[in-house]
């Protein structure tokens, strides 16, 4: 069980570990060990995320999200397992922590008056300054 926030709790079920050989320092040890995770969590057919959580995970534009909505963390950090699993388990809790936060709806705003009589004003300006480049300067 992956303890997420009070409320959410993933069950073992629905991740999915697979254990391949890291690349990176590790000595003679490196090619014997399979010390890197691959953490593989169904966002799409998750029991265990409320709705709204869901449809904002996959909303995101995340590299790790696949076409079929399943979220792939790698974690190859340490050199043991035990803390690569740790890691990948605590990374997914982190996207999942993250997707809580319901973003703000954006209000959509006129510029004021005054603000758009600025604006003219100021390319009025620089439209005259423009203007008076070239004129009556001659080296003659």
């Amino acid at each position: 069980m992956l303890h997420v926030t009070a409320n959410i709790q993933i069950p073992q079920s629905e991740l999915v570990e697979s254990f391949v050989r890291a690349s990176g320092p590790g000595g003679q040890n490196v090619n014997k060990v399979a010390s890197s995770v691959e953490l593989r969590f169904d966002v799409a057919q998750s029991s265990a995320l409320p709705e709204p959580l869901r449809a904002r995970l996959l909303a995101r534009r995340d590299r790790r999200l696949t076409a079929d909505g399943v979220l792939v963390i790698q974690a190859s950090r340490f050199r043991d397992q035990v803390r690569n699993r740790e890691d990948a388990r605590e990374r997914l809790a982190d996207i999942v922590r993250a997707a809580l936060h319901v973003p703000k709806k954006r209000v959509a705003t006129k510029p004021t008056r005054a603000s758009k009589e600025r604006r003219i004003a100021s390319k009025k300006k620089r439209a005259q300054h423009k203007q008076g480049r070239g004129k009556g300067w001659s080296l003659e």
